[in-house]
């Protein structure tokens, strides 16, 4: 009978299941990492189309400030004189009268200069209107490339 102890064994760690486990983490990440390129202007924007319901048959009383392509203003349908702020408060004003509750619908051209709409906005803001809305048309449009950038 043989009662010396057994020599263990030294313990191998097996590497291969872990470095498969490093090796797929780091391929999801590659994987599911955005990368920023570097050049804004090759930035491709799609104008936002509405696909909610249609206008009912008697429409609300609002007040329409619609923005043509050059970013002239027109408040019911009545030309303003310039693009300053301050004239625009002033016609809107004088097509309020005393409604001073009446909701603000902008229409703008799919081209209008965003700053026209900020203007638009921010008198309305001045005059006290917080009911604002847009008027978007329905249709397909074709993705505009975006302005600026390094050129």
């Amino acid at each position: 009978m043989n009662l010396r102890p057994r020599r263990a064994q030294p313990s191998d760690i097996n590497l291969t299941p872990l470095l498969d486990v490093v090796f797929l983490l780091l391929i999801f990440f590659m994987v599911s990492t955005t990368f920023k390129e570097k050049d804004a202007s090759r930035l491709r924007i799609q104008l936002p189309q509405a696909e909610g319901q249609t206008a009912p048959a008697q429409e609300p009383e609002f007040l329409r400030i619609a923005i043509d392509q050059a970013g002239a203003f027109y408040v019911d349908d009545r030309a303003v004189v310039d693009r300053q702020t301050q004239t625009l408060v002033r016609a809107i004003n004088g097509a309020l009268g005393e409604r001073k509750d009446l909701p603000v619908l902008i229409q703008a051209d799919a081209m209008t200069p965003h700053q026209a709409v900020m203007t638009a906005l921010d008198a309305a803001a001045q005059v006290g209107l917080l009911k604002i809305s847009f008027s978007a048309s329905r249709g397909s449009a074709a993705p505009v490339p975006a302005q600026g950038g390094g050129r």
